[in-house]
Order: C-alpha cells, then sequence, then structure tokens
C-alpha cells in the first residue's frame, strides 16, 4: 500500500505545481463548480414548489 501512497503524494504535487505556475488554469474548474452548484439548487427549487402545486392541487375538491 505504501507505493500507491508515494505514487498518489508525487502525483498531486506535480498538478499542485502546474496550478501555481499557470493561476487561471483552476479558473474554468471552479467556473464548473459554480455552474453545477447552481443547477442543483434550481433543481431543488423546481422539486419544493412541484411538491407545493401537487399538495395544493390534491387538495382541491370538486
Amino acid at each position: 500500500m505504501h507505493p500507491y501512497l508515494e505514487a498518489l503524494w508525487t502525483t498531486l504535487k506535480a498538478r499542485w505545481e502546474i496550478l501555481r505556475r499557470e493561476p487561471e488554469a483552476g479558473y474554468s474548474t471552479e467556473t464548473v463548480l459554480v455552474t453545477a452548484l447552481l443547477v442543483v439548487a434550481a433543481l431543488a427549487i423546481i422539486a419544493i414548489i412541484i411538491a407545493k402545486v401537487t399538495a395544493k392541487a390534491t387538495g382541491i375538491t370538486l
């Protein structure tokens, strides 16, 4: 298991160095993360609205 951790650590250090040399390289990752969080929030809001509308519709007596 030790060689795997060592290889993982070496890879992480190499990638970290690349990001440190190019500070704008992580910008697209940040944008994707923020967009994904906004999509999740929108889906949650839509689910809440659908649940409330459905509950209100089932409460209507004809």
